[in-house]
């Protein structure tokens, strides 16, 4: 017979107090986990209200951080462009210098004067200002752009397009806005100030999928979370005299059906300066290729990767350093994936290494069949014979551009941006096939001589760039007219009322 419990003690004082004790210990515990359960709570609710009530179109980033503190700085730690990936990172890296082939394919258009990899969305307008692409206006009514330019590039456009209509800001010139314009990507470009809910400020997202018979309003948090993303890393164009801000999707958001919308208007960006196809520049079309990725297709949204969560004392926020998940992997990619860093990293690089090497290869043979087209129109060739290999050109580049121009689409769907590159491979081979069935006949069978362009300058002088003139002219212009704006928008921006305190 087993002896109770009591007699123990009674035998055994030590038994009890110890039994006490342990008692005590388990309350107190249990105790300090309920006081920081509540603590947490408590915390939590205080930091989800927000301190102050902002304005509808408060487009100032620094403002939205007064209610929302935590989440403004790691908005702010978007300066940071010290992460180096092996095609990208958060540093400016200029295109053209590290493959002067785009200077080529680019001839006549904006692009071959400078073309850098972008970086962080703090850096929006000022990187807008510096570029050779938006040259160096004196007036208001002057400069080589519109304003539909800025439609991406900062929470002033909402501002301004609610004051003044969408398309009447688009008409304008990019210099008209100056001004205006000041304050980078940010909050008001993804968030409505009173709740902090994920709303669309791009009218061209709204209403491509009105045309489509959608309603994007309706959309599920999850599907938000990506969508408003899309609202500005997507193919666009600028519609019309008006220059409006239109995206192509009328026929479907694969690359053949933009390039069929395209053609339904005979649409060309430009005539290129050496071959004179009717070119089409791809934007940086990431939404449409992202939607053929493995990723897409199980439920990740944009933001789980590139704006994981993050811990920050009792209450889980969103990481708003934009940036590339390979500088926050354990957030990001290790969340789901269970392989080493290393890994995953390998991965990545296998893929972008691959798409690569045939996006070059393809590069080489656009250089090649622009050169060749301008010395068989040197030759003497007519409209008639030329009209395919026209054809051909614009479908082959359309192909490299849109994989090219697109961010992260080498990782996202490597297979897709594979069987682009593949059909603009042929693309471009039956466009030299038919130039040497011309050349040919206007009796020249051998290879047609290439300049050289092995450096981003030789390549910019084979096509005709000055750009000692660009590059002075630039400077002289920030210097000079770019303070009279800024000055302008410093003024304006002084007068604009701090919001309310609410506690």
């Amino acid at each position: 017979m087993k002896t109770s419990l009591s007699k123990k003690i009674e035998q055994r004082p030590w038994i009890g107090w110890a039994l006490f004790l342990s008692t005590m210990a388990v309350v107190f515990v249990l105790g300090l986990l309920a006081a920081s359960i509540v603590q947490r709570r408590t915390e939590a609710n205080l930091m989800n209200q927000p301190k102050y009530e902002l304005a509808e179109f408060e487009p100032r980033n620094e403002v939205w951080g007064l209610a929302y503190p935590r989440e403004y700085q790691t908005y702010s730690q978007m300066a940071d462009t010290s992460f180096h990936s092996k095609y990208n990172g958060s540093a400016m890296r200029d295109a053209l210098e590290e493959d002067p082939r785009i200077v080529v394919i680019f001839a006549g258009y904006a692009f071959a004067k400078d073309y850098n990899q972008p970086r962080g969305h703090v850096y929006a307008v000022s990187d807008v200002h510096n570029t050779l692409r938006t040259g160096t206006p004196e007036t208001e009514l002057d400069g080589p752009q519109n304003s539909s330019c800025w439609a991406c590039k900062s929470p002033d456009v909402p501002r301004m397009t609610s004051q003044m209509s969408p398309a009447d800001f688009y008409k304008t010139k990019w210099s008209a806005m100056l001004s205006e314009i000041v304050n980078p990507i940010g909050c008001a470009n993804c968030h409505e100030p009173k709740t902090m809910n994920l709303r669309f400020y791009q009218p061209a997202f709204v209403e491509a999928y009105q045309r489509q018979g959608k309603d994007v309003t309706k959309s599920t948090l999850n599907q938000m979370r990506t969508m408003v993303c899309a609202q500005c890393h997507v193919e666009y164009y600028f519609k019309g005299d008006g220059k409006y801000v239109t995206f192509p999707w009328d026929k479907g958001l694969d690359m053949e059906q933009i390039e069929e919308y395209y053609d339904s208007y005979n649409f060309s960006d430009w005539t290129h300066a050496i071959s004179k196809a009717p070119i089409i520049k791809a934007q940086h079309p990431d939404f449409e290729l992202f939607q053929h990725s493995i990723h897409y297709q199980r439920g990740v949204s944009c933001s789980d990767c590139h704006m994981p969560y993050t811990t920050e004392g009792s209450q889980n926020i969103t990481d708003h350093k934009v940036q590339s998940p390979l500088n926050n992997m354990e957030a990001s990619c290790m969340v789901c994936h269970r392989q080493s860093k290393e890994e995953l990293i390998k991965n990545v690089y296998d893929r972008q290494d691959k798409v690569y090497k045939e996006k070059i290869a393809l590069e080489d043979m656009l250089v090649k069949a622009h050169f060749e087209a301008k010395f068989a129109w040197d030759k003497g060739a007519t409209e008639k014979m030329m009209e395919p290999v026209m054809k051909l050109i614009r479908q082959a580049q359309w192909r490299w551009d849109f994989v090219a121009a697109s961010h992260g689409a080498s990782f996202h769907a490597p297979l897709e941006c594979m069987r682009i590159i593949a059909d603009g491979m042929n693309k471009a081979s039956n466009a030299r096939l038919e130039l040497s069935r011309i050349l040919a006949d206007l009796g020249h069978n051998k290879p047609v001589e290439l300049p050289d362009i092995s450096t981003k300058d030789k390549a910019q002088t084979a096509i005709g760039l000055d750009m000692s003139k660009l590059k002075s002219e630039k400077k002289v212009w920030k210097e000079t007219k770019l303070p009279e704006w800024l000055k302008k928008a410093e003024e304006r921006q002084k007068q604009m009322p701090l919001p309310a305190k609410l506690m």
